[in-house]
């Protein structure tokens, strides 16, 4: 089943699109720039939001949906805000069709133009924050603590599957609190939240940081993040969540009446995760085979493949097996069973290992005589022999061993990649191997324009539990107090 999958060696950017479309997570739309996730992609992302929502739930946060569409006059109240999201804009201008005269079909009526543009959001912090001037009038009414997922639009020249498109699916937090020390605390503690996604349920790694002022959110007065290694060595964002100050609060007169009867600004925070996070899983963890899928993650996290001759061979293995089954399920562990007459057990063998499904057991008529069937592990290929009395417990305790070894080796990788640089030539030389670069620098956005510019590279973050360390900027020798992570990035 892998024939048809570039190698990661040979070309790791056309390995990674060959294996979404072959895994059948995607695909190009006929919409230029877009993509159609497919039912398998589409539930994988599905259990990304289960788990996310629940984790906003636990921490005090609800669901809401904001317009689609937003007067572009609220894109010109926060300069910065517009500015750097100016570029990306889809624009509505009209609001109606009609039949061309030549009958050749349809075209835009030039009477139905809007007395103002719509823009079709990018993010939603202006049409939030003028929503929240109504919202908020009183202490009382803070926090306020709320979560949309939504689709956004940012229109991109250069596309890929799930990592850039011109559309993607995304989830979107915008909180307003009383204080700024509340606002600093919501942003910290939703890193935290992505963070732990990652680590615990992608089985991705992280590091938390802070971005420079030149890679902040547009508006924002700190941006905070968590970035992942991928296998080929370069970074990439995995999520993001933002100090706004009162930047949104001011720009739309957002004010509340204070325990002390004065009227003062809200202040604000805005957080997300998007469908990059599939790029991620994806990259992180796949093989020249196929995917290899987290079980926390994974759509179908065991398949049973029965190996039979005829119908009453067949019926005897599932009379079998029914109840492990059930027993299974009930543990909340998702099973499907390959009953199909239309392909041979070797090809279901590649197909289940190509979709990543982390367990495979085998039974036969044989193994049913002997008591045992064999289970065949993704992430690691080996197959062992059990019996198939106890055999739930078995799987149970093989899956949770799954997640934490591709944790583990992705741990791995991330460690063996990480450099520490102290000369400019050091830098180049690394940089083009790629992993994390470890090295001092000034903190001028002048010096982190001029490496751009050179190498490609970008500050990925200044990492939260960064040490202070006296050193000199590895590109302009100026003095510097802790040193932060370059790389190249998706």
């Amino acid at each position: 089943m892998s024939k048809g999958i570039t190698s990661r060696t040979d070309d790791y950017s056309e390995w990674y699109l060959d294996l979404v479309k072959r895994a059948d997570l995607a695909e190009n739309s006929a919409v230029r720039g877009c993509m159609v996730i497919k039912p398998y992609g589409y539930s994988i992302w599905e259990k990304m939001q289960r788990a996310l929502d629940d984790k906003f739930k636990e921490t005090g946060h609800v669901n809401a949906y904001f317009p689609l569409f937003i007067p572009k006059s609220y894109l010109s109240k926060e300069a910065s805000h517009v500015e750097g999201f100016a570029k990306e804009c889809a624009v509505v201008t009209h609001y109606r069709l009609k039949n061309a005269p030549d009958g050749s079909g349809v075209i835009v009526d030039p009477e139905a133009k809007l007395e103002e543009e719509l823009i079709v959001r990018p993010t939603s912090e202006t049409v939030i924050w003028s929503t929240y001037k109504n919202w908020v009038q009183s202490y009382r009414d803070l926090p306020l603590l709320i979560n949309q997922w939504a689709n956004v639009v940012r229109w991109e020249m250069r596309t890929r599957l799930f990592l850039r498109t011109a559309e993607f699916l995304w989830q979107e937090g915008h909180t307003a609190h009383a204080t700024s020390e509340e606002a600093v605390a919501e942003a910290e503690q939703m890193l935290e939240v992505y963070a732990k996604f990652a680590e615990e349920w992608l089985a991705l790694p992280v590091i938390r940081g802070v971005k420079t002022p030149n890679e902040r959110f547009a508006g924002a007065v700190e941006t905070y993040c968590i970035e992942a290694m991928m296998q080929d060595g370069k970074a990439l964002q995995a999520g993001t969540s933002h100090f706004l100050g009162q930047n949104f609060a001011k720009a739309f007169d957002v004010q509340f009446l204070g325990k002390d009867n004065k009227l003062d600004y809200v202040w604000g925070t805005s957080w997300g995760v998007s469908t990059r996070l599939m790029g991620a899983l994806i990259m992180a963890h796949s093989d020249d085979q196929g995917l290899v899928l987290p079980p926390k993650l994974a759509p179908i996290q065991v398949v049973i493949v029965p190996i039979f001759r005829n119908d009453e061979q067949l019926n005897a293995i599932y009379e079998r097996l029914e109840p492990i089954i059930k027993e299974l399920k009930s543990k909340g562990i998702s099973v499907k069973f390959d009953d199909s007459t239309n392909e041979k057990p070797g090809w279901k063998f590649a197909e289940y290992e190509l979709r990543g499904v982390p367990v495979r057991m085998a039974i036969g008529a044989r193994d049913l005589e002997n008591g045992t069937t064999e289970l065949a592990r993704r992430d690691t290929k080996e197959k062992q022999v059990v019996a198939i009395e106890g055999v739930t417990d078995t799987i149970q305790a093989l899956l949770e061993e799954i997640q934490t070894n591709i944790y583990q080796k992705a741990l791995k990788f991330q460690q063996e990649n990480t450099f520490k640089v102290d000369t400019w030539e050091e830098f180049q030389e690394k940089i083009e191997t790629g992993g994390f670069l470890l090295a001092h620098w000034d903190e001028t956005s002048e010096t982190e324009e001029q490496i751009k510019e050179a190498t490609k590279a970008t500050i990925r973050c200044i990492p939260l539990d960064a040490a202070e360390e006296e050193g000199a900027c590895v590109f302009s020798g100026k003095p510097s107090k802790r040193r932060v992570i370059f790389a190249r990035a998706y």
